[in-house]
């Protein structure tokens, strides 16, 4: 009677053709798209990681603002009373109602014009993804040529 052995690991039929050979056309230009998909879903990643953080930094820094204005405008009204009964000693009291608000309304708009540069667009953008994508960009093109 025969003995029968299993089937040895180790095969000497050639490769199966669905699968390219590593130093093969195909085989490079399937691994280049590998590479490139896998590349392009990192840089998807950093860029919802640096969009998150940007989104967090403007909300840690809008309640910030919030409460650090509360405050403040409380005191403010305070000083700005003290201002406008110390300087009705010298002037009539409208008019020293009159010249405290109007200090007081440009240095608001200073203020306000300060706060608007935080929040334009070029400080929430992605700088770091599009530098990233710029740089895998000229890669792949260097590859590809």
């Amino acid at each position: 009677m025969a003995q029968q052995f299993p089937p040895s690991s180790k095969s000497h039929a050639s490769p199966r053709p669905s699968e390219p050979q590593p130093d093969s056309t195909t085989g490079l230009l399937s691994r280049l798209v590998d590479e490139v998909s896998t590349l392009l879903r990192k840089e998807l990643a950093l860029a919802k990681a640096e969009l998150s953080e940007s989104i967090n930094q403007a909300k840690l820094g809008a309640i910030s603002l919030a409460a650090g204005g509360a405050v403040l405008f409380a005191a403010l009204l305070v000083l700005l009373d003290a201002a406008r009964l110390a300087l009705a000693h010298v002037v009539s009291d409208w008019l020293a109602a009159l010249i405290v608000g109007v200090i007081t309304a440009i240095l608001g708009f200073i203020a306000l014009q300060a706060g608007k540069k935080k929040f334009e667009a070029t400080q929430l953008k992605p700088g770091r993804t599009q530098d990233a994508l710029r740089r895998d960009k000229d890669f792949v093109g260097r590859r590809i040529s």
